[in-house]
């Protein structure tokens, strides 16, 4: 009885033991980081376009959708808040993936001067999501430009050649005047102390 109580935990163990070994062993590494899913154009012109608004104008007004599937209008900030439009060129490439993280990094910096980023690309939704999320979230909203594609950079005079839009900075005002527009060279990433500076003008 002894010898069959043996043989019947045996043969339980051979079933089991494949079990167990997938259930305990770690998970594969699948993980990929953001560096691995960067594309790297090589170096651009500086910049490709005319801007057609100027300090002291209106802000011309625009409704785009967030990555959060809301719809973001720029007269929304109106009253409330100085708004800094930080055009890029587009997701998963170098100096944009280093930019935006690290206006999450400085968030205090424009909170303390009453200011909301509007990120803006000609990316379609879906990818800018995906984008965001190995970013590891933002604070500030990430508006699509895709349709009618580049529309917005169009209007600002911020639209390339080649469709995607300038590495530029604009920043509005409470009244939604403009008060500086810069494309800055696309193969670097805006001095933060130009932007902070402009903005400490506004106070």
């Amino acid at each position: 009885m002894k010898k069959f109580s043996t043989l019947v935990l045996a043969a339980a163990l051979i079933w089991v033991a494949p079990i167990l070994v997938s259930v305990l062993a770690p998970a594969p590494a699948f993980a990929i980081d953001l560096k691995d899913m960067i594309y790297d154009p090589g170096q651009l012109k500086p910049v490709d376009s005319t801007l057609k608004v100027r300090p002291g104008q209106m802000a011309p007004d625009f409704a785009l959708p967030s990555t959060t599937g809301a719809v973001v209008r720029l007269s929304d900030y109106r009253g409330k808040m100085n708004v800094v439009l930080s055009f890029v060129p587009a997701a998963f490439t170098p100096v944009c993936s280093d930019q935006w993280p690290g206006y999450k990094l400085t968030r205090e910096m424009f909170e303390e001067r009453d200011a909301m980023i509007l990120g803006i690309t000609v990316d379609n939704v879906p990818s800018l999501y995906a984008w965001v999320v190995e970013m590891h979230g933002l604070w500030f909203p990430v508006l699509s430009d895709f349709q009618p594609r580049g529309a917005v950079a169009k209007k600002y005079g911020l639209l390339r050649t080649s469709g995607t839009t300038e590495r530029a900075i604009v920043i509005i005002d409470k009244k939604g005047v403009i008060r500086f527009a810069k494309a800055f060279d696309i193969n670097r990433r805006p001095d933060l102390g130009v932007i902070m500076g402009e903005l400490d003008k506004l106070q």
